[in-house]
């Protein structure tokens, strides 16, 4: 069928669909406090959700469209969720764990292992299935890891395991 003959509207709407989220294949582990981030995350999208509804004829169709694919993605991730029991040793990483490590250079950092949807990095939350996350997961003080990195293998010593707050 020539493209002439699509309906305008039709075909607006087709445009303005917003991209799924991917939901990631690792298993969802997350902390106690990820399962809440995720919560509250859920309940603020289902109330910018009954907001634009409320609008009628006046709602920005494309925020609704995009509050409604998050509302989806948030969703599945709430119910995949596994929340893994508290960090508790000092002597092996886990998820939840703080981890301090000096790299090759002598620099000093620290991270924390979080699920995937409560790592930030700039602030050291790390997905535990990131590579940095797998390099450090099950480590213990004093062992050296081999981070494998895009821009280049790096090895990092264990210098202290915190366990969570």
């Amino acid at each position: 069928m020539s493209r002439a003959f699509v309906n305008e509207d039709q075909a607006a709407d087709q445009a303005n669909q917003p991209v799924e989220r991917r939901v990631s294949e690792q298993p969802n582990h997350v902390t106690a406090r990820g399962l809440t981030l995720l919560q509250q995350r859920l309940a603020e999208l289902n109330s910018l959700r009954s907001e634009l509804l409320s609008q009628g004829d006046q709602t920005d169709k494309q925020r609704l469209a995009e509050t409604e694919r998050d509302l989806r993605y948030f969703s599945a991730r709430v119910q995949s969720a596994q929340v893994v029991a508290p960090a508790t040793s000092h002597e092996k990483v886990q998820i939840g764990s703080r981890v301090r490590f000096v790299d090759e250079q002598g620099r000093q950092h620290q991270v924390q292992l979080v699920g995937e949807d409560q790592a930030y990095a700039a602030s050291g939350l790390i997905n535990w299935g990131s590579p940095l996350g797998r390099a450090l997961l099950g480590a213990a003080p004093g062992d050296e890891v081999l981070w494998r990195r895009p821009a280049g293998d790096l090895s990092i010593e264990i210098v202290a395991i915190e366990p969570e707050a």
